[in-house]
């Protein structure tokens, strides 16, 4: 059978111990089967691997139909930002324990990946938060998340107090160590050690979860993701932004933090029998106390 891809992009975490022997192992896997092989720039640089051709995420992008991520969920979100824009789906291999999202084990991977290069496999598409940083009338900063945007205070300083506006409306004013707005992707992420409710890929919505709030009414709110979050900067020192924990530091009183639904998304591909609930079940240990 002639495999569904024609050019795989392999993405490593670089700095895991041993990586490189994994992603030689990989790459000559879809080699032998007549699937041309790039490497991201980064992981060749770093692992010394010359073996297959070296480009820059723009360019695996653009020239690939397929990338295979191996390492953990972090490195997963990283690159599901880079390729989003691209429509590339992605694999996920982890050399430890399964994630959420990289769930195939590193030692499985030639099983797993068999039958998935002729089109069996299950997709799954999950939505993407964007976000601008508007301050004086203009856009300071901007990115994506796969995860989360929170918006939070220093190590060292008070509490913050954020505003915050859902599509026209204004909903409320918090005071708390911070605030996270999160996909149904990061609902199992920051979302959830804050308290927040775990939402099924399917929904169409957002968590926003306070982060030790002051006052113990303010709970976790589901939203829809049809209509922009706005939260802007009231009071607070050393508050910072993060779009999946990559950082603009120093916001100031009155920067407004506009978020919406990207018009991209991440689409990921499992093998088949894949399921949500049993990832749940594994990864949150749902089975403990049975037979």
């Amino acid at each position: 059978m002639v495999s569904r891809f024609r050019h795989v992009a392999l993405v490593g975490k670089y700095q895991a111990q041993g990586i490189g022997g994994v992603l030689l192992d990989i790459a000559h896997f879809f080699d032998r089967r007549g699937i041309e092989v790039s490497l991201d720039a980064d992981t060749a640089l770093a692992t010394g691997i010359t073996d297959f051709p070296a480009l820059k995420p723009a360019q695996l992008g653009e020239r690939c139909d397929l990338a295979v991520v191996v390492g953990g969920d972090g490195t997963m979100l990283g690159t599901a930002r880079q390729f989003a824009v691209h429509g590339v789906p992605l694999i996920g291999i982890n050399q430890g324990r399964l994630g959420f999202i990289t769930d195939i084990s590193v030692n499985q991977f030639a099983q797993a990946l068999e039958p998935m290069i002729d089109g069996d496999f299950v997709e799954e598409r999950r939505t993407m938060l964007e976000g601008k940083v508007w301050r004086d009338g203009r856009s300071i900063f901007e990115s994506f998340a796969v995860n989360d945007i929170v918006v939070s205070r220093g190590g060292t300083a008070s509490m913050v107090e954020l505003k915050i506006d859902i599509g026209d409306e204004f909903v409320a004013n918090l005071r708390a160590d911070g605030l996270i707005l999160g996909s149904p992707t990061g609902s199992t992420a920051y979302a959830l050690s804050a308290g927040g409710p775990i939402l099924h890929p399917s929904i169409a919505g957002w968590v926003l979860v306070p982060i030790a709030p002051h006052d113990l009414s303010n709970r976790p709110i589901v939203l829809p993701d049809s209509v922009d979050t706005v939260i802007e900067i009231v009071a607070g020192r050393e508050i910072s932004v993060n779009f999946d924990m990559q950082t603009l530091a120093s916001l100031l009183h009155g920067d407004r933090v506009v978020i919406r639904r990207s018009p991209h998304g991440v689409r990921f591909l499992h093998p088949l029998g894949w399921s949500y609930y049993a990832t749940l079940r594994r990864k949150l240990h749902w089975h403990s106390g049975t037979s």
